[in-house]
């Protein structure tokens, strides 16, 4: 297969990222949530991060993350613990009961990547890991990107009228 037809299927929409949003809102719809607090929930079960972290990696405003946060608190699925050594810093964790309850319903998949992942060589992988990570760094950044152009959009439009 010549290269130009590979990077076209590499680019080509996929059904990768149709069937991820898919598998998350089933989940979410399993843990009675709404997709963004699930995908907040999916940051925080790394590791604890402040309001100001999470509001960066979701996208979100500070006020509405602040929401999402509300209502995984309501849920039970998060807690807001003072940083130890500066009161003045509060993060945001998981609920140690509630990641037990999540990894069980991720256990499936992360086993059957775990086979696919055997079939390919560390480099094939390396390579594969390092495609992944950029792709969700431009997604990012267009995310952001498009929200900035959209509140202009509208800051435009407020001041017209």
């Amino acid at each position: 297969m010549k290269t130009l037809e590979l990077v076209k299927q590499v680019v080509h929409p996929s059904p990768l990222g149709t069937r991820t949003i898919f598998y998350h809102q089933t989940i979410a719809d399993r843990l009675g949530l709404n997709a963004t607090d699930h995908k907040c929930v999916l940051f925080l079960m790394e590791e604890r991060k402040t309001m100001g972290q999470l509001s960066q990696l979701t996208g979100l405003t500070l006020g509405a993350q602040t929401a999402a946060i509300e209502r995984l608190e309501q849920a039970g699925y998060v807690r807001r613990v003072r940083d130890q050594t500066d009161r003045r810093r509060v993060y945001v964790e998981m609920v140690p009961t509630n990641v037990k309850k999540m990894a069980h319903l991720f256990r499936p998949l992360g086993e059957a990547i775990v086979k696919l992942e055997a079939t390919y060589s560390p480099a094939e992988l390396r390579l594969i890991h390092n495609y992944m990570e950029q792709t969700a760094d431009i997604l990012h950044q267009e995310t952001l990107a498009l929200r900035e152009s959209f509140a202009k959009t509208a800051a435009t439009k407020q001041a017209a009228e």
